[in-house]
């Protein structure tokens, strides 16, 4: 089997005699190729995406498997939609090898373990309509094509995110996406091109079905919670914006209602009363 491109060395030797200056120029020279091996990816992006969605109008769910900077890229991508959109935290979930304290520490082996994968996506009794999205840098993780093998084999849309082409994850899954970045600066290091890629990615897949299922109007987050002063403040500001309210008048009725769709709503209701 030919090195994969992850593994392959890096373009820059020496590194421990660079100056700092030299070290950030060269970081952000690989840096720059990553939004263009996105780019050519947007195909398999798009058709991933148009598979989801309607299994999500249907009330199917979306699953992130992954082990170490992967997993807690899904994570991290399936935490920030609730506050971010007003969905409930099952909409989208982050399974990680070695479950929530892998987050913060590495567990030994967590990601060997081919059969585990599927087991934790067995907690949240998966039906048909779900989806299961496999990320993996190298496209080899055990615990990532394990699971995402079972999720195929019993009938659940399956995709992946990796940064080499023709993996055994990519042949268990439905809709494979390849950002194929290089390799990296610190040789195998997959934390830095890789995983800036796989951030990018996600951000395209979970925004665009964000929109899709209508939780996003214009280009506001008028579902957003209400968490912080500052989100407060922008809902209020959309409020007096769309409703032509004075700053008291829409806070109030931005904090009544809960957030700002609900407000509106609130608005169209009183307006077709009169």
């Amino acid at each position: 089997m030919n090195q994969k491109i992850t593994e392959q060395e890096s373009r820059f030797g020496h590194l421990e005699k660079m100056s700092v200056a030299e070290l950030l120029k060269h970081i952000n020279e690989e840096d720059c190729g990553v939004a263009e091996a996105v780019k050519r990816a947007i195909p398999q992006i798009e058709a991933l995406v148009e598979a989801i969605e309607p299994r999500m109008k249907r009330g199917g769910r979306l699953f992130y498997v992954g082990a170490g900077t992967s997993g807690r890229l899904g994570v991290l991508d399936a935490s920030e939609l609730p506050p971010t959109f007003g969905v409930p935290d099952s909409w989208v979930v982050g399974i990680i090898a070695g479950g929530d304290k892998a987050l913060r520490h590495a567990v030994e082996k967590a990601e060997d373990d081919a059969s585990q994968g599927w087991r934790d996506l067995l907690a949240y009794h998966p039906t048909a309509d779900d989806t299961v999205v496999g990320i993996a840098a190298s496209g080899t993780t055990p615990y990532v094509v394990g699971a995402v093998s079972q999720a195929h084999r019993n009938s659940l849309l399956t995709g992946c995110i990796t940064s080499n082409p023709d993996t055994p994850l990519a042949a268990v899954s439905d809709f494979p996406i390849e950002t194929i970045v290089g390799p990296e600066f610190v040789t195998g290091s997959s934390r830095m091109k890789s995983g800036t890629a796989q951030k990018m990615v996600l951000n395209m897949i979970s925004t665009s079905l964000m929109i899709r299922m209508g939780r996003v109007r214009d280009n506001r987050m008028v579902n957003m919670q209400l968490t912080n002063t500052k989100l407060i403040d922008r809902g209020t500001r959309m409020l007096q914006e769309y409703l032509g309210l004075d700053y008291d008048e829409a806070r109030r009725r931005l904090l009544q209602a809960g957030c700002v769709n609900d407000a509106l709503k609130s608005s169209n209701q009183l307006s077709q009363e009169v």
